[in-house]
């Protein structure tokens, strides 16, 4: 209907209400009503560096994938080798169209009878179309929407989750403390069970826990209850995941770029770089056979003005390339960005200009992460 289009209201999550109760300032993101800050973004991000904050991320989707050929099924539509992914094992994965395009950035995980994937907030309608539509139909897709998402980041992050006497929920479970980045389990939290992994966006060290919605305000207040953990909004969380060199789906990447210009080429593992069969397999091994023609970089800016998306990158007269992601680097003190440009340009230290309403920002190619990240791996960081 020309000019009657109706656009949906934006849903509030489980724990809505528990974070207007907060001073949470709410905005709506993905489709939901989400908190964009509570005390400020600089200082929750700077908190969340030294201490620990508390991300609500239910609007991600959290997905199942089951049945006897769920493994072989999704190595068609994923470029990843699943045959080396353990169990209780995450891994960082693409979803990719027919031409090498990416559809979503996601995480897979293996457990006894199933597959789990974390895909974002925004797609997830469009990424279990795309499942259903490319997967054989003994293949079973189910959404766990009964479950909230929480993302528990920084330093103290596991001395606050340890506080809360979680026990494994099975034998070969080994304690919290003792999870290495990209590692999973079943958690008991007196009677109700949790999903616990160690990840996170933010490059610091961290968890996410998938909680029933119906329990997950009781286990936001009691995280909250420790000393070292505070609530922090959207605001925050991306500019953490800027600093940790992290591309954000709908800006960094999208079905106009590809894995290899995205700098996610390991995502692609050795056995299907040689095997290809996943959609857009010819595309994507043509592009790492010839290389990129963008590459997706970072910059340093000269100065306190930020670049943001949409700008562009020059040399001399020329255009070179556009930011995808810009902000200030609290951690930094100094503005940062991500581009695409042309591959030409893309090495570290070499001289570039953004073009910001009409006035030139000196930047400096850099490598990725602009802060190291603090990921612990076998129970060392």
């Amino acid at each position: 209907m020309d000019g009657d289009e109706v656009v949906p209201e934006a849903q509030a999550l489980p724990l809505d209400a528990w974070h207007r109760a907060r001073g949470g300032r709410m905005v709506e993101f993905a489709g939901y009503w989400m908190p964009v800050q509570f005390e400020g973004i600089i200082a929750e991000h700077l908190w969340t560096r030294e201490h620990a904050g508390l991300f609500d991320v239910s609007h991600m989707g959290q997905l199942v994938v089951s049945g006897e050929t769920a493994e072989t099924a999704l190595e068609t539509v994923l470029p990843i080798d699943l045959s080396t992914l353990k169990l209780g094992g995450l891994r960082y994965s693409l979803l990719l169209d027919e031409v090498g395009g990416i559809l979503d950035d996601l995480i897979v995980a293996r457990w006894p009878d199933a597959f789990q994937m974390v895909v974002n907030g925004a797609t997830k309608w469009d990424d279990i179309a795309h499942l259903r539509e490319n997967l054989p139909d003994d293949v079973t897709i189910s959404l766990r929407d009964e479950q909230a998402l929480l993302a528990l980041q920084g330093p103290q992050a596991v001395t606050a989750l340890t506080s809360l006497g979680l026990v494994p929920a099975m034998p070969q479970i080994v304690p919290i403390e003792q999870l290495g980045f990209m590692q999973m389990g079943p958690y008991l939290w007196g009677d109700r069970e949790l999903g616990v992994s160690r990840s996170g966006y933010t490059g610091e060290d961290g968890f996410e826990i998938s909680v029933h919605a119906d329990d997950v305000a009781a286990f936001a207040d009691a995280l909250c209850a420790h000393a070292s953990v505070k609530p922090i909004g959207l605001g925050a969380r991306d500019s953490l995941r800027l600093e940790a060199g992290l591309p954000l789906y709908g800006h960094d990447l999208g079905p106009e770029t590809d894995p290899i210009g995205a700098g996610l080429g390991f995502a692609i593992n050795k056995r299907r770089r040689a095997e290809g069969g996943f959609l857009g397999a010819e595309q994507v091994l043509a592009v790492i056979a010839a290389g990129p023609a963008q590459k997706r970089i970072g910059l340093a800016l000269e100065g306190r003005q930020a670049a943001r998306e949409g700008a562009v990158v020059m040399v001399g007269d020329a255009a070179v390339g556009r930011v995808t992601s810009g902000g200030f680097s609290p951690t930094l003190n100094h503005p940062i960005a991500m581009a695409y440009v042309d591959a030409a340009h893309a090495s570290p230290g070499t001289a570039l200009e953004i073009d910001v309403r009409g006035k030139r920002l000196a930047a400096t190619v850099t490598t990725f992460p602009f802060v190291p990240h603090r990921y612990v791996r076998n129970g060392k960081a």
